[in-house]
């Protein structure tokens, strides 16, 4: 895939080195040449420019780009000015950094609904929701093994864990799976929670809109995704 993050300080840069390391093409843009200088042989491409400049900005190449990161945490105005640019554009995929509650709402009001918390989730955690289709969330052990969470994939679906080979074919150890429940309140109000469906037994069938919690080797995960 082709990801361009703008802003390299301490998420941008290890998020635009993760997504390289797995093998993607990365573009890395800054205003800081220091920046830049340091990260030239960890990123694929590294551009030193003023992203908010919207005639610098509509030089990168936004059309054959899958993902852009919008990862400016200093300066709020920046982030929005890159981020309505990035719409603007019609970027495919646009996820931008968010510092403060007040700042969600803005990027919320620009029409942005994908937003990351460098404070809360970590670039491998968002390296490798950005990598895997289907993937919820995820907690790394080391560095070859996580647990993750994933939505079933639709091939799957009306399939049983045992037919499906998580061990066999995968070498997968599904933890449990988690099921979304529409309940009403005592207020009459109707609200959907996640339920935990205990371990799942060989001859559990997936249902649509699952979500399974899932042990085993990185690569692994990935090939099953």
């Amino acid at each position: 895939m082709k990801f361009i993050v703008v802003g390299l300080g301490n998420f941008g840069a290890s998020l635009a080195e993760k997504l390289t390391m797995q093998g993607n093409e990365v573009i890395g843009v800054d205003q800081r040449m220091e920046k830049i200088s340091a990260l030239k042989e960890k990123i694929t491409h590294t551009i030193c420019l003023d992203a908010t400049d919207e005639a610098a900005f509509s030089t990168l190449p936004l059309k054959n780009t899958d993902v852009v990161v919008v990862a400016i945490g200093e300066d709020e105005g920046a982030n929005i000015m890159v981020s309505a640019l990035c719409k603007e554009a019609q970027v495919k995929r646009l996820i931008s950094r968010a510092v403060n509650r007040l700042h969600e709402k803005v990027l919320g009001a620009l029409g942005i609904s994908e937003i990351a918390h460098p404070e809360e989730e970590s670039a491998e955690r968002w390296s490798k929701r950005l990598c895997m289709t289907g993937l919820v969330d995820s907690f790394e052990l080391n560095s070859n093994y996580s647990i993750v969470e994933v939505v079933v994939p639709q091939k799957y679906v009306g399939r049983s864990i045992q037919e499906i080979g998580f061990r066999e074919k995968y070498e997968l150890l599904v933890l449990t799976i988690l099921k979304s429940t529409e309940q009403r309140t005592s207020f009459g109000k109707n609200v959907v929670t996640t339920v935990l469906h205990g371990v799942p037994q060989p001859d559990t069938v997936l249902e649509e809109g699952d979500i399974l919690a899932i042990y085993g080797y990185n690569d692994h995960i990935k090939a099953f995704l």
